[in-house]
């Protein structure tokens, strides 16, 4: 009884978290009124936004649920905006406004990103897609470092899994090499467009899918290289619509 009991607790501990593969198909949708109505494996929704009764939905059907939120930046309409303090919120972004860069070394920042990881394992959500993670590349306002933007990236990897939530890398181009190793999938925009796509085939090459964005350019010839690439990508709105 004694041996089996104890067999009993590692299994308790075993993480097991959904591991997609480059033939998953997705649909992404960050804004407006979800529509549902998409046959695909996964959906990408906002964390904050989405009902969990609408992920209960998409899973009884058998699809998957990715969470996103920021993990880079501070949002100034989320519920948990009270909990940056100033000194953590950088350098406003120019394309987005109420939105602005924060500093990725700060304790008080990994805990409100743990709190909104357990609040989507919470809602039921498979994974999460962190996004804003290359701040360090930017202007941040703060001279975080390659090796801070390495850091903070695992921080995000290692958080998820342990939650039992799989994780993708959000561009970061530079530090895929790096990282491939430690997320489940790429969320990537604009690889297309720029001819950069063959920087995320290391995703590809570990069994991992590249979930792509585009939202410019020819669609036959964009997709056309993106399915040369086994990548799974959609031509969107920039509001994600």
């Amino acid at each position: 009884m004694k041996l089996l009991l104890a067999f009993s607790g590692l299994l308790s501990c075993v993480h097991a978290w959904w591991k997609p593969t480059p033939d998953t198909s997705y649909q992404i949708q960050l804004s407006g009124t979800l529509d549902l109505s998409y046959d695909v494996n996964a959906y990408d929704i906002d964390m904050f936004d989405t009902p969990n009764a609408t992920i209960a939905e998409l899973q009884q059907r058998g699809i998957k649920v990715i969470c996103y939120f920021s993990a880079g930046t501070y949002e100034d309409w989320r519920t948990d905006k009270d909990r940056y303090a100033s000194d953590i919120i950088g350098t406003p972004l120019d394309e987005w406004e109420g939105e602005s860069w924060v500093d990725i070394r700060s304790s008080a920042l990994r805990e409100i990103i743990s709190d909104r990881m357990k609040l989507a394992q919470a809602k039921g959500c498979d994974g999460v897609d962190p996004d804003n993670v290359d701040g360090a590349f930017n202007d941040n306002g703060f001279d975080l470092t390659a090796d801070d933007q390495l850091d903070f990236n695992i921080f995000l990897a290692s958080t998820a899994h342990d939650l039992d939530l799989t994780v993708g890398l959000k561009n970061d181009l530079d530090q895929i090499k790096d990282l491939v190793s430690h997320f489940d999938f790429a969320v990537n925009e604009q690889c297309v467009q720029y001819d950069e796509c063959d920087v995320v085939v290391p995703f590809i090459d570990q069994d991992k899918p590249v979930f792509g964005i585009e939202y410019s350019g020819d669609k036959t010839s964009g997709c056309a290289t993106a399915n040369s690439l086994n990548f799974d990508t959609l031509f969107k709105t920039l509001s994600l619509q």
